[in-house]
């Protein structure tokens, strides 16, 4: 079981950007320069304040949350989360993208190795 980030340092767990080769993986957005909820309903994820409660996520040392995109454009391709409690890692991706969500989910594995459990 991993230490959640409370355990480890004083302050919360920032969301970070991880580099997956061919991917980048980055927190979920909703502003005036990246909108993923579009893609995000692709997903099946049609709640308009996921974005919202997934940096919440974040802030409670309870769920991290990325965005598997594009390297060019930011295009949210797959979303991959992890549990810091458990470990668990998640996935699930756009058609035609279930390569990148595997990728980006063995980046976040390497991350939870490196955050010690």
């Amino acid at each position: 079981m991993l230490r959640s980030g409370r355990e480890r340092y004083s302050a919360r767990m920032e969301p970070i950007e991880i580099n997956a080769g061919s991917w980048y993986l980055r927190a979920l957005r909703a502003d005036d320069r990246i909108d993923d909820r579009p893609s995000l309903a692709e997903l099946g994820e049609t709640d308009q304040d996921y974005v919202a409660r997934a940096a919440a996520g974040w802030a409670a040392d309870v769920r991290y949350t990325w965005a598997v995109a594009e390297p060019t454009t930011g295009e949210l391709l797959a979303e991959v989360a992890l549990t810091p409690g458990t470990g668990s890692v998640s996935q699930r991706a756009r058609p035609g993208h279930a390569e990148a969500a595997s990728s980006a989910a063995d980046a976040v594995r390497r991350f939870a190795a490196s955050l010690g459990g």
